[in-house]
């Protein structure tokens, strides 16, 4: 089942299509999401051939992988350490909110890794201790000559 899974996450990569927006490369300000044409006269809405393809019910994903992380895990947003009970290592994988805290953060990476979860967008905490301003000994040793 798992090799089935892989194979239709790798199908669902390969055959993703973007839909490109009409007049994206004229403006600067839009953004590169779909919006449907309305013009009466654009060529895109009706469906000319260089124009662009409008998404259709053939260009979804399979149903057996649809909104699954491309490890083959279900995601789960976590907010709390409470979030993380009654998950299973085998199908769920943890993504920390990005409103958490570092202080909360290591408590749920801690717990996640400790019960087996995967954790998506997990931060070292080597990469913590490297913020943190590190005193310097020699001025230390200069205050305390003065001081004598």
């Amino acid at each position: 089942m798992a090799d089935e899974k892989m194979r239709l996450i790798r199908a669902r990569t390969g055959k993703r299509v973007t839909f490109k927006r009409q007049c994206l490369s004229q403006k600067k300000k839009l953004d590169d999401v779909w919006r449907r044409p309305r013009g009466l006269q654009s060529k895109q809405r009706m469906h000319k051939r260089a124009k662009g393809r409008h998404p259709k019910p053939g260009f979804g994903s399979p149903v057996a992988v649809r909104g699954l992380h491309p490890s083959g895990y279900e995601e789960i947003l976590v907010f709390a350490p409470a979030d993380l009970e009654g998950l299973s290592p085998e199908m769920h994988a943890v993504r920390v909110g990005g409103t958490v805290g570092n202080r909360k953060r290591e408590v749920i990476q801690d717990k996640a890794l400790a019960l087996g979860l995967k954790v998506i967008n997990l931060k070292d905490a080597s990469m913590q201790a490297a913020e943190e301003p590190e005193v310097v000994e020699e001025d230390v040793e200069e205050e305390v000559a003065s001081d004598e």
